[in-house]
């Protein structure tokens, strides 16, 4: 008997069509992921998805020319270009000139992953719900603790008035009563004058107001020029918590000139374009309930502006502003501090002064930086020894004569007034 139908049911053709597009979609996925992984080692040093860099922005690259076409050009794009190829020659000098990067080792397999990242739709950029427990906090902090004050205000009203009633009830029991009550004379002139004849009381009052007196006024001339806490706002903003803390810049990448000279540098301008010549704007997870992304890319387009630099040609123009940073640390003229002695020579780290500025936004004077704070580290900070040739003689000369292993700064002549003034 013959079979009527055809031998592959149409269940079996939708699951092997579903198979197919999931296998596919899983594939691209991994691909794109490869892609990112690759991107970000050998094009994000030049190139970003949506914005011009030193190159152009490769998002949709892959549908703007020839797969093959681009397999040469990311490979070598020197030998295409010398090649006369049009479009090549076009695209480098599209890029004012700029040559890219060969890169060989990259197969053709590594160069679809980059292509199915870049080609990758844009994101939509995040709206932060303000509604959230975090966004209106201080709001309602501050309406219950009104609410708390106002409450406990109208009690402190109400056992007044108590009192009060309290006092005229019993003042008319007592006239119901026949009982007659005493009214004693309690004017502040009758109680002046008790005060002064009791010379004894009088000599103690004196005696704690000379002290208390002094105590404030020593109090208020020993913060004399001491600024700790000065917390100055700079003419463009710069966040020690994200290139400190969070990017783990090192601070004598900046501040190179402590590690051989006496006094810390500011660091010039260069310095900050030998990395945001690429970073024009942060990342949205830099963003913070004080300061939005918005706010940080401004700060960013500030540093541009000083520099002269112009991101969509990405070459400098020449015109250059001065930037008026606001000194925060500011020993007195007749004070003596050798920045490379302490970071070079003693191995002193930065935090141990400045306070832990890869946690602060604005930077600050943590410690008071007095006499009395220096002497203090001075007696109770051991001398690095250790792979130190500059203090091994006088070390061991030292800790024969005191008995010691171990010396501080004090007695190696750390508190002679010579150290500091001169």
């Amino acid at each position: 008997m013959k079979k009527v139908g055809n031998h592959k049911s149409f269940s079996k053709i939708f699951f092997s069509v579903a198979f197919v597009l999931v296998t596919s979609l899983s594939a691209f996925a991994q691909d794109a992921a490869k892609g990112k992984e690759l991107f970000n080692t050998n094009c994000a040093a030049c190139h970003k998805l949506d914005a011009k860099a030193t190159g152009p922005a490769l998002r949709g690259v892959a549908s703007k020319y020839d797969k093959e076409w681009l397999y040469k050009w990311i490979k070598n794009s020197g030998e295409l270009i010398k090649s006369g190829d049009a479009q090549a020659v076009k695209v480098f000098e599209e890029n004012n000139k700029v040559p890219m990067t060969a890169f060989p080792q990259l197969s053709n397999e590594d160069i679809d992953n980059i292509l199915a990242y870049t080609s990758e739709p844009k994101p939509e950029p995040v709206v932060a719900d303000t509604t959230a427990n975090g966004g209106g906090g201080n709001e309602e902090s501050g309406v219950s603790n009104n609410l708390i004050l106002g409450v406990l205000s109208l009690v402190m009203m109400m056992l007044v008035v108590m009192l009060f009633l309290v006092n005229n009830m019993l003042t008319k029991i007592a006239s119901a009563k026949g009982l007659e009550v005493e009214q004693k004379d309690r004017s502040v002139l009758n109680l002046f004058r008790a005060y002064a004849k009791n010379q004894f009381l009088v000599l103690v009052s004196a005696i704690l107001l000379l002290l208390v007196s002094a105590y404030f006024a020593y109090g208020w001339m020993m913060q004399i020029g001491v600024d700790q806490g000065y917390e100055p706002v700079q003419p463009i903003h710069y966040s020690h918590r994200i290139h400190a803390g969070e990017n783990g810049i090192d601070c004598k990448y900046c501040h190179s000139a402590a590690r051989v000279s006496k006094h810390s540098n500011i660091p010039s301008l260069n310095v900050c374009m030998n990395c945001h010549k690429n970073i024009s704007e942060v990342a949205e997870t830099t963003a913070t309930e004080e300061h939005s992304k918005a706010f940080y890319d401004g700060e960013i387009a500030k540093l541009y502006d000083a520099v002269g630099w112009d991101k969509s040609l990405q070459k400098y123009t020449g015109k250059t502003k001065p930037v008026k940073w606001v000194r925060i640390h500011n020993l007195p003229d007749h004070v003596y501090f050798n920045h490379s002695q302490h970071v070079t020579v003693a191995g002193v780290e930065c935090q141990t002064c400045h306070g832990p500025v890869e946690e602060m936004e604005i930077m600050k004077q943590h410690a008071p930086l007095t006499m009395g704070w220096c002497i203090n580290c001075h007696r109770e900070t051991n001398v690095k020894v250790e792979d130190n040739a500059y203090y091994k003689k006088i070390h061991e000369e030292l800790s024969k004569k005191y008995g010691v292993s171990q010396l501080t700064a004090a007695q190696m002549g750390g508190l002679e007034c010579g150290k500091c003034h001169y």
